[in-house]
């Protein structure tokens, strides 16, 4: 304490009052460090564990090492199966999102009249609940009743099984996929609307058209949207299973039976939790391995500021 004024030294106050906020900082912390905990970090470390058991969630676990493993790459031709599936489904839903989700970016950039309802309406498809899409495409779908169908009738055109024909339906969930693209068009339009406006007169000045503003500054300028929208939408339809639960139940002859399906499959059906757990670390491992790849290859297409 000081002799003159009686009170105690300034740097012992700041001490105090910065503990004082170091403890109030990790009490309004610790709800979202519990819930990580809880939530998130031991369902990951137990799922680990069971992937390495045999378990039927009734009877106790029974641990089996790799062994659920080595019979999902020597035993069950079925993951081969839901993961070409997988892939192929991948394959043309991803490419075909993003490319009906940056044209419909691009008009929505322009200065059209009613350009706020026509936002609205592109984007309440990726807003409904896959569960009533499932619905409605089923009904478009349909080969006895449905409207493409009654549709292609009208044109005196032999009608086609959609998701009821092997060769067809993932194609056709792949259409589904992108009439719900609105939230990856947002996404791209606030990308467009990052675009500074002197570029594109710069190209005018040079003489260029529509072609080369959207070759020269748009795709560039919006090339690390696109990387983040392709490796969101990747992850997504690797973890595809409402379509194929709902709309099809992984026909017609296992065509549509993706991974995750499989794998719904393995653990509430067959009570299988051990083997359902492995498959979802394999999952992971391979999702994982797509996005490094996704990085990887961005360096050579993908601009960012600061780049020549």
């Amino acid at each position: 304490m000081s002799p003159r004024t009686g009170l105690q030294p300034v740097k012992r106050t700041r001490s105090a009052f910065a503990r004082e906020q170091h403890r109030w900082g990790y009490i309004f912390i610790a709800p979202a460090i519990i819930g990580l905990i809880v939530l998130t970090a031991y369902p990951i470390i137990f799922s680990f564990i069971v992937g390495l058991s045999e378990w039927d969630i009734i009877t106790p676990m029974n641990f089996v090492g790799l062994r659920n493993y080595i019979q999902m790459f020597t035993k069950d031709e079925l993951i081969g199966k839901s993961l070409i599936v997988t892939v192929k489904y991948t394959l043309m839903s991803v490419p075909l999102s993003n490319a009906v989700a940056l044209i419909m970016a691009l008009l929505l950039n322009t200065s059209v009249k009613g350009r706020s309802v026509f936002r609205t309406v592109f984007y309440i498809p990726s807003i409904l609940p896959v569960v009533a899409s499932a619905a409605l495409w089923m009904y478009l779908y349909n080969p006895m009743y449905g409207a493409l169908n009654e549709f292609l009738k009208m044109l005196g055109m032999q009608k086609l099984g959609w998701i009821y024909d092997k060769d067809m339906v993932l194609p056709c969930m792949a259409v589904m996929s992108a009439w719900a693209s609105g939230n990856t068009a947002v996404i791209y339009l606030a990308g467009l609307q990052g675009i500074p406006r002197h570029l594109y007169e710069a190209v005018e000045i040079d003489g260029g058209g529509a072609f080369a503003k959207t070759r020269v500054i748009t795709l560039p300028m919006l090339s690390p949207v696109i990387l983040y929208n392709l490796i969101i939408g990747v992850i997504g339809s690797m973890q595809t299973f409402t379509q194929g639960y709902i709309m099809t139940d992984g026909g017609p002859q296992n065509a549509s039976l993706f991974y995750v399906l499989l794998l719904y499959r393995r653990a509430f059906k067959n009570m299988e939790m051990g083997y359902a757990s492995a498959m979802a670390w394999l999952l992971f491992v391979i999702i994982a391995a797509l996005t490094l790849i996704n990085f990887g290859f961005s360096r050579y297409w993908v601009y960012s500021e600061g780049d020549n």
